[in-house]
């Protein structure tokens, strides 16, 4: 299914991201990865080739900058390569009430979470209609399925987004052979709460709670396979969300208000 297709991972230098592109190229799937760091980039694109002979391009983009999709989907086209398969994946927290933290930082985080996702899509979504093949997959988070909480306060609300624009696009292309994904993972050993700075919290909590993301990946790629609008990974995650759905409102909101970090 694989060998003759190409698989966009943006916030592909780490973690889940980094789990999509070792998945991808394992299958034989050529891979473009995009994220800030750069030189990580590289040595990530080195090893897949190396390991699974498939070709690895890294483009540096910082997708905070508004015309950094449209930049990336050029230097993808000027290089004479095309998009069947999408991911997006980059991300990152903003800790702290909403209003200690300037507009720009959460402009910034609005656009990497929520407006270059729906710019790549809308970039990348004619060929795959044409063709008619193609998947797209929005990691969001099971957090997206649960009452908001304070702190973190953009958060659940983009990846709410991500779940909603997913179901749309689905929707829409679903009679051109495309398939829309929204992957839902809870808590996952990556450096995502490292560089948040509550990684003492996060490794007090059960480890039953925790992913691996090479699992997230895998999961997520073969939900878009079968044309699942939603994934939920991990199945601890999908007992707290039918709890949650069965569960008064009130007391959801007040069992969420208990641990807000």
């Amino acid at each position: 299914m694989y060998t003759t297709r190409t698989a966009l991972i943006t916030g592909a230098s780490a973690g889940i991201g980094e789990a999509f592109a070792e998945e991808y190229a394992r299958k034989g799937c050529d891979v473009i990865l995009t994220a800030r760091r750069g030189g990580r980039l590289k040595a990530l694109s080195q090893r897949l080739t190396q390991r699974y002979g498939v070709r690895a391009h890294s483009f540096e983009a910082d997708l905070a900058l508004p015309q950094a999709p449209e930049i990336l989907h050029q230097q993808i086209t000027a290089q004479g390569l095309a998009v069947d398969i999408l991911v997006n994946n980059a991300g990152y927290g903003v800790p702290g009430n909403f209003t200690e933290s300037a507009w720009q930082v959460h402009s910034d985080f609005i656009q990497v979470m929520c407006t270059a996702v729906a710019h790549l899509t809308h970039l990348c979504l004619p060929r795959m209609v044409d063709q008619r093949w193609g998947h797209v997959i929005n990691v969001a988070s099971v957090a997206a399925l649960l009452p908001g909480n304070s702190q973190h306060t953009l958060y659940a609300a983009s990846k709410a987004f991500c779940v909603k624009f997913s179901e749309s696009m689905s929707l829409e292309v679903q009679s051109s052979g495309v398939h829309v994904t929204a992957a839902c993972p809870g808590f996952t050993y990556s450096e995502f709460h490292d560089v948040l700075g509550v990684r003492p919290e996060m490794d007090a909590l059960p480890k039953f709670l925790w992913l691996n993301a090479t699992e997230v990946a895998r999961q997520s790629i073969t939900a878009v396979e079968r044309g699942q609008v939603l994934c939920i990974n991990g199945g601890i995650y999908k007992v707290i969300v039918g709890l949650v759905k069965i569960m008064p409102y009130r007391l959801s909101r007040w069992l969420t208000s208990r641990r807000p970090r």
